[in-house]
């Protein structure tokens, strides 16, 4: 069997056909997502309607796009006008796809091959069973027909305490944007959502979430994406794979279950959000 990892794909359909063209995985072969599946790309609906058509084959993780649609789904979140969901949003199939889509962790491991799967990042106090213990818990909620007012308390910017939350909806809360958020960070592990850019952009005092002191999640290799202004990041324990194609750049994927990590890609120009908007 072979595991292939992809990038954040956001309704870039034509990119993600092109790279599933490429690769030509058998029915038996893996697919990981590393999230934010859907939004600011034209085709978000097609991308749904095709992995969910993939069965099995297909592991995702949620990404902050996906929780997005979620959440404006149910009214809890207003749509941006940068968002493109209307298709989606009207779909006659719309519910089974936000359905299939809510069943997908914030987290996933695989232990035949060491690998964890996340969008963005985790805490450098987590170990893997915080990583998957914290994931169900989200997911519980996001799986049972949440109410308005739990995905409202479940999303937003207040990334470590917000007054009007119970402590139990701000742990919630810190722990989505942990999974789907995260770049940058202060030495105490407190986040920063406002930083985005490259490497040595950021400002005295903060650290990429990875180069945390004592990470201990560093005995796995774990793969994520959400930073395009990252790119590629390739490391022995850890693998960034959002090589920006909304932006214009590549759709990428890399081969997991081999020593050696192999990429494929393909280009994004023709989906990417300044070519729509």
């Amino acid at each position: 069997m072979t595991i292939y990892a992809i990038g954040d794909v956001q309704g870039c359909y034509t990119a993600l056909s092109k790279l599933l063209d490429k690769l030509a995985p058998t029915t038996q072969d893996q697919l990981w997502f590393v999230g934010d599946l859907v939004n600011r790309g034209p085709q978000s609906l097609q991308v749904l309607r095709l992995l969910r058509s993939l069965g099995k084959q297909v592991i995702t993780v949620l990404g902050n796009h996906d929780i997005h649609l979620l959440c404006v789904a149910r009214g809890a979140r207003p749509a941006s006008n940068k968002d493109t969901l209307d298709a989606l949003l009207l779909a006659p199939d719309r519910d089974q796809l936000l359905d299939w889509l809510s069943h997908k962790p914030l987290f996933y491991f695989d232990p035949a091959i060491n690998t964890g799967l996340v969008h963005a990042g985790v805490l450098p106090h987590w170990d893997l069973h915080h990583c998957l213990q914290y994931s169900a818990s989200v997911s519980q909620i996001l799986a049972s027909n949440p109410t308005f007012e739990q995905l409202q308390e479940l999303y937003g910017n207040h990334s470590n305490t917000t007054s009007n939350l119970s402590p139990l909806a701000q742990h919630l809360r810190m722990l989505v944007n942990v999974f789907t958020r995260i770049r940058y960070c202060k030495a105490n592990g407190s986040l920063d959502l406002l930083h985005k850019g490259p490497l040595g952009s950021q400002t005295p005092g903060l650290l990429p979430w990875f180069d945390l002191p004592n990470r201990k999640t560093a005995d796995i290799r774990l793969v994520f994406g959400h930073w395009s202004a990252l790119g590629l990041y390739q490391r022995p324990s850890l693998l960034g794979l959002d090589s920006g194609c909304i932006w214009g750049g590549k759709l990428t994927a890399a081969r997991l279950d081999t020593t050696r990590v192999t990429m494929v890609n393909v280009p994004c120009q023709d989906e990417s959000f300044s070519a729509i908007n």
